[in-house]
């Protein structure tokens, strides 16, 4: 590897790999380990221009997101600083939230939307941001100790970075449950609900990039997308009887009928009525009954609404949302309770989801801006 501008205590790390054939692999490295490798603004600020200038570099056939260490991906949003300038100054629109939210999501949709392959190694836990950065990419990688959720319940926030987008596409009732619940699931489940597409020990990341360095990259981006695809196989092949058993699978037919329940109270009943024993079961349904009966408003207006929007309007309308959470105070008062005072009490503004007005999600979903004045009104336009 050769690098590029970044020192080694830089929170995101770029080198390149030289292929076989002098086409360079770009290499971004999440380097907070300490933090589980969190995605603050400095590392979107950092991997957006250097994102933008490997899809326009004509020498970089591919692209490598991981995390420092072995035990997480990014294990989400750093959302403390986001906590401090929404305590400091509550009710009213913060400018640091929306600069956040901004740049992240323009990550995100640059990676969706990201020509050449991106391939995500995700080693154990993948949480909110960090689902954010694996989700969009061509080549998502999960481990024996892949972890993957979106949580956001749990924080009074919702299942955003492009949740409103692919909770969507899942099969029926996975995104409904999932975005409620906060369940962590793992490299099946991944699969399963197309979030991953290949299976591979983490042992086995150095014989995956010898691999990537013989693959004989040329200037066609669907034939570079196919050869990626053939070599993961293979090796995926090699490793099939170490993947763990799918968690969903046992759960996929009582999940599947809550697509056909009619309001947000009976989906949640329904929930707490699944039958199982197992602790991963038990975990999901505890973790419902702890979070905020506004998210799950947000959660289950938002499957209504994903299904008819295109990517970046999704994006646009997280956008509005997140800003709205961060002056309404639910957002505030759910990292307090879990990553602040860690007390796992918080006082939510309403007890449950029947006392929640109407009012106070429908000025959530409106946005705090005129359609020509969005801070992401050019994504998704072509030049």
């Amino acid at each position: 590897m050769t690098e590029i501008t970044t020192t080694a205590d830089a929170v995101v790390l770029f080198s390149t790999i030289a292929a076989d054939n002098g086409k360079l692999i770009g290499v971004a490295t999440l380097n907070s380990e300490k933090s589980l490798n969190a995605l603050s603004l400095p590392m979107v600020e950092m991997l957006l221009p250097q994102m933008q200038a490997w899809k326009e570099d004509n020498n970089i056939a591919m692209v490598l997101l991981q995390g420092a260490g072995d035990k997480a991906f990014c294990a989400g949003g750093d959302i403390r600083d986001l906590y401090h300038s929404m305590k400091n100054e509550p009710g009213s629109y913060q400018h640091y939230v929306q600069d956040f939210f901004t740049k992240e999501y323009s990550l995100d949709y640059l990676i969706h939307t990201f020509d050449k392959p991106v391939l995500v190694w995700g080693n154990g836990i993948v949480m909110g941001g960090g689902l954010g950065l694996m989700a969009g990419a061509s080549h998502r990688i999960v481990t024996v100790t892949s972890r993957i959720a979106m949580p956001e319940m749990a924080i009074g926030l919702y299942p955003d970075v492009g949740g409103s987008w692919f909770l969507n596409r899942m099969p029926k009732g996975c995104g409904l449950f999932l975005g409620l619940t906060g369940a962590s699931i793992n490299a099946a489940d991944a699969k399963l609900i197309d979030l991953a597409d290949h299976f591979i020990p983490h042992e086995q990341k150095t014989q995956v990039i010898e691999q990537l360095k013989t693959i004989r990259w040329g200037n066609t981006v669907a034939l570079n997308h196919q050869k990626l695809s053939d070599v993961l196989h293979n090796i995926e092949e090699l490793y099939r009887n170490q993947q763990p058993a799918s968690q969903i699978r046992l759960h996929q037919a009582a999940i599947a009928e809550l697509d056909g329940q009619p309001d947000l109270a009976s989906a949640m009943q329904a929930i707490l009525e699944i039958k199982g024993e197992d602790s991963w079961l038990a975990k999901a349904k505890a973790s419902l009954q702890y979070g905020s009966p506004i998210t799950a408003h947000i959660v289950y207006r938002l499957l209504q609404l994903g299904q008819s929007k295109i990517l970046a309007d999704s994006f646009r309308l997280e956008l509005g949302l997140s800003v709205q959470c961060g002056k309404l105070g639910e957002f505030t008062e759910g990292v307090r309770a879990l990553l602040i005072d860690k007390d796992q009490k918080p006082q939510w503004l309403y007890p449950d989801v029947a006392a929640v007005p109407q009012a106070v999600i429908d000025e959530l979903f409106r946005s705090p801006w005129p359609d020509n004045e969005h801070p992401l009104r050019e994504l998704g336009k072509v030049n």
